[in-house]
């Protein structure tokens, strides 16, 4: 005599989809939790940043990187010389990329970092190495010279390498949501000293990466 075969009843089938649906909620909840790190991260970057400024010219009475007396102020650590600009006028001279060692936007980490204002290597013997860099593992400056066409301010602190996604996400969250204006804007990457138009928020593609930028 034949045996019937058993399958699975509703039932089971409903607890099995109800668990394969709680373990994927879990592991999207999971992931929207690591986005969202990684944004206040980069955020906390830009905010952090005026700070290192505000910290030595309360100290020093100069600006980290332009100051002609870094090594009256910090110690004959302060080895990077800057003379691709004009030390003491105010304005951080280079690219916020720039790994020459003449430049004053590489000269604020050194300066900076020795004033005891920020974390890091203070050597600068490697500068590749020894720039920061964000989240992602993009590079992260600061320079006077606007990087992006129209926008306005004193310092502008830029960070590439970021996902459109967060990119966008970090315009939200510090300024109007719009990319293409306010002091948060985004611009492609490769920037090499000469302004660039603002990427416009509905040009994003979240995964191509940018470079951000805050002025203020």
């Amino acid at each position: 005599m034949k045996k019937m075969q058993s399958g699975f009843t509703l039932v089971e089938i409903a607890i099995v989809l109800v668990i394969i649906g709680l373990l994927l909620g879990g592991v999207l909840k999971g992931q929207e939790l690591v986005n969202s790190a990684k944004v206040k991260n980069f955020v906390n970057d830009f905010k952090t940043v005026p700070l290192f400024i505000y910290g030595y010219q309360d100290k020093f009475r100069a600006l980290p990187g332009d100051d002609p007396n870094a090594v009256n102020h910090v110690g004959a650590g302060a080895t990077l010389t800057p003379t691709a600009g004009t030390l003491g006028n105010g304005q951080i001279e280079g690219n916020y990329n720039s790994t020459t060692a003449t430049d004053e936007s590489v000269a604020f980490w050194q300066q900076v970092r020795l004033a005891n204002l920020a974390s890091g290597p203070t050597a600068f013997t490697n500068i590749s190495a020894d720039v920061p860099y964000n989240a992602d593992g993009g590079r992260i400056g600061i320079q006077s010279k606007s990087p992006i066409t129209n926008m306005t301010g004193s310092y502008f602190v830029c960070s590439e390498g970021i996902q459109g996604k967060f990119a966008k996400q970090i315009d939200i969250t510090m300024d109007d949501g719009d990319t293409a204006a306010g002091s948060v804007r985004v611009m492609a990457s490769g920037y090499s000293g000469t302004a660039q138009a603002a990427v416009i928020t509905t040009n994003i593609v979240d995964s191509t990466t940018y470079t951000v930028c805050a002025s203020f």
